[in-house]
């Protein structure tokens, strides 16, 4: 779900339990949440009374195997904008993100610039004067998206693995020096700096 959402081009953060959840919507106040109910410390019900109890107001989808019409009542009780029962289609689920960000006014950012550097979020294409439009594959688009959302910072290699390969990805592997090789191929080699011994920035 975390990789077809940054597919999609949405910024993800993933939060493990319940308070991890608290802390990164006090941190920062995201467009929206979906919420699991299962969560290892805090019950999710709980997690929503406290978000609204704080006065955050985004909306959030309910994600969870708990299909009795109870919860579903429950859950709209304590606050939530939608519920949606596992198993479920990622497809129907990001049409529901899409639907729950235009009602509360959210403006979806379809494209990344930097300098002369452009990304697509919908078609995941890039162009530059020099190259011309590329299409990306799925791991290139987000590893670009992940250096061009902070172009400004250092993003290291674990955490560029961590956010395009998952948590379970051998952190012994070169392969994210053989995708900034790639994307260096389709935008230019002088636009994605190597910090020896820190990471990879945007020139």
């Amino acid at each position: 779900m975390q990789r077809g959402l940054r597919a999609a081009g949405y910024t993800v953060e993933v939060a493990a339990d319940g308070a991890a959840a608290l802390a990164a919507v006090r941190a920062g106040a995201p467009d929206l949440v979906v919420l699991d109910l299962g969560l290892p410390d805090i019950d999710g019900f709980e997690v929503l009374s406290t978000m609204r109890g704080e006065g955050h107001r985004m909306p959030v989808i309910v994600l969870t195997a708990r299909d009795e019409v109870a919860d579903k009542v429950l859950g709209f009780e304590r606050g939530a904008d939608d519920y949606v029962t596992k198993p479920f289609a990622f497809e129907e689920l990001l049409v529901r993100v899409r639907a729950r960000l235009r009602t509360a006014g959210r403006v979806e950012v379809q494209e990344l610039v930097h300098d002369d550097l452009r990304l697509d979020l919908r078609t995941r294409r890039v162009r530059t004067p020099d190259h011309g439009e590329q299409e990306l594959s799925a791991r290139e688009f987000a590893l670009l998206e992940a250096l061009m959302r902070h172009p400004g910072s250092i993003r290291s290699r674990e955490e560029l693995l961590d956010r395009v390969w998952g948590f379970d990805f051998d952190p012994g592997s070169n392969v994210v020096e053989v995708y900034i090789r790639y994307l260096r191929r389709k935008v230019g080699a002088d636009r994605i700096r190597t910090v020896r011994g820190s990471g990879y920035r945007m020139a």
